[in-house]
């Protein structure tokens, strides 16, 4: 019985293992860090029952503040976005420049009295406490009187909520006290100073109460411990971006044990999260193993076996009625100017007015997936008119997209624009001005080598012989002129011009980028 649910586990890996860009989950009672290859930044991770749920930062992208489910830590899905559509500023529209950089930072989520509340701080706006009975929504929100910055939920013994807030500019620790229904601040009140710190996590365990900082001056974390909320606080190192990360917290498991999850600063593919052992040693909680401590390991023991392999979904047939979970916009779209329903199978882009893709709303985006991806997105080009520019492409610090570019008299295009995020704004180069192509059915493809840091677009007529365009690109993390987002997949559709057509997706598909191609 147990060779033959081997052997069954087995052929389940080997044919799920094709379509996977990473795996965290070995087949054989491990897995590799980072559990998620993929950026997924800000990590706040609870347990209710035998379930696990993982929120994490969308910033400025549409819907927003993702949840993601597991049974064992490891084998990770999305269950639903918090914020369909991101309200209260004319930027989460793509107007005034828009809001990249900013929208909705680390969110913080806790089950009290049988519903799911988070706690989340749009960027120069207040607070706003969402909770729904359930984990896939619908949620609401109500709006504190301030602005906490990357608050931290806790819910104490008593039943008595709080948030903890700190920005690392200052390092002040605040706890505002919340009513009983967690929908105004009652109290406020300094806890603790710790130079640089935000990102704070609170958990209490064996009459103590664990506090966990983000450096991220440092990139590193550190954790503090009191027997009352309002300290007196110790606090020692713990674990930093060269032994496993910076910012996040350890979790609770259903026999008593506990693991870690810590965001890690890994280049262009953005923010991952690391799962690690826990052990406890004088009262302290110490990331891995005592022969290792405070290091999280590359390759370690499943925190639960018996689960089968689960991830984000990426590729997609536009099939179904609704987008996958796996896309977001790069703004709040304009919900006239795309549709599923107008060629079922199809996903319909019209175009949208815009100078270049920095500012063309509509852009359908996912992450990309390291460490090294390839995306093909089979296209009907027929729809598209003159000034037409619609393609698939990088999006991010840099924006390499390979677009189809409608001409006069029905002529169509391939076009090779280079557009870098700069402090001065987006500044495009055309690589390649003009590849004319004939017919509709036409196939583009992003090459990304996270390894490398670079990427390459290319296209075909056939899907089958296939042409590379422009040259290399390089691949890039830029908090300060990008999206704060690491690389992702973008197809968009924009024209000058206030009419265009429009472009027809008819498959998407994600794949690791075969064996021996060098972008």
């Amino acid at each position: 019985m147990i060779r033959t649910l081997a052997v069954a586990l087995a052929a389940t890996f080997a044919m799920a293992a094709p379509a996977q860009v990473w795996r965290s989950d070995q087949g054989d009672g491990t897995y590799r860090n980072p559990v998620l290859f993929a950026d997924y930044p800000d990590p706040d991770i609870i347990r209710v029952g035998e379930d696990f749920y993982f929120v994490s930062t969308t910033f400025a992208n549409s819907p927003g503040v993702t949840i993601l489910h597991s049974k064992d830590l490891v084998n990770w899905r999305i269950v639903s976005h918090v914020v369909d559509r991101l309200d209260g500023d004319p930027r989460y529209d793509l107007k005034n420049g828009g809001d990249y950089r900013h929208g909705f930072y680390a969110a913080s989520l806790r089950r009290h009295k049988g519903m799911f509340y988070l706690a989340v701080t749009p960027v120069g706006h207040k607070t706003r406490i969402y909770r729904s009975a359930s984990i896939t929504g619908p949620w609401t929100y109500r709006e504190l009187d301030r602005e906490a910055f990357d608050p931290a939920l806790f819910i104490d013994a008593d039943g008595t909520a709080y948030l903890g807030t700190s920005i690392g500019t200052d390092g002040t620790v605040t706890l505002l006290t919340l009513n009983d229904d967690l929908s105004a601040v009652t109290g406020a009140k300094v806890t603790y100073y710790n130079k640089g710190a935000e990102g704070s996590k609170i958990v209490r365990h064996n009459g103590w109460y664990y506090l966990f900082n983000s450096i991220p001056g440092k990139l590193a974390m550190t954790v503090s411990r009191s027997r009352s909320l309002w300290g007196p606080w110790e606090t020692k190192p713990s674990i930093d971006d060269r032994t496993g990360g910076h910012q996040g917290a350890i979790v609770d498991m259903p026999d008593g044990s506990w693991y870690g999850f810590v965001m890690v600063d890994a280049g262009a593919i953005g923010r991952m999260t690391n799962i690690s052992p826990i052990f406890w040693k004088d009262g302290w909680p110490w990331w891995g193993t005592p022969d290792r401590p405070d290091v999280v390991p590359d390759r370690s023991p499943k925190p639960i076996l018996g689960h089968p392999f689960a991830e984000p979904p990426a590729s997609d047939d536009f099939s179904l009625p609704k987008l996958g979970l796996q896309w977001q916009w790069n703004h709040n779209p304009d919900d006239s100017r795309w549709s599923l329903k107008e060629r079922p199978g199809f996903l319909r882009l019209h175009s949208t007015q815009a100078d270049g893709i920095w500012s063309a709303r509509n852009t359908l985006t996912q992450k990309a997936q390291g460490p090294k991806m390839r995306a093909v997105a089979k296209l009907d080009t027929a729809g598209i008119k003159s000034g037409d520019i619609c393609g698939l492409g990088s999006f991010g610090k840099y924006n390499a997209q390979l677009s189809v570019v409608g001409g006069a008299r029905g002529a169509k295009s391939l076009r090779m624009l280079f557009t870098e995020s700069t402090e001065g704004g987006p500044k495009t180069d055309v690589r390649v001005p003009s590849v004319p192509i004939k017919g509709r059915t036409l196939w583009l493809r992003t090459d990304m080598d996270f390894d490398s840091k670079l990427g390459r677009v290319a296209y075909s007529l056939d899907n089958r012989k296939w042409t590379e365009v422009g040259g290399s690109f390089p691949l890039a993390f830029d908090w300060r002129t990008g999206t704060f987002q690491g690389q992702q997949i973008a197809l968009s559709c924009y024209n000058p011009a206030p009419t265009g057509g429009y472009l027809d997706v008819d498959s998407f598909t994600l794949q690791p980028l075969p064996a021996g191609v060098q972008p």
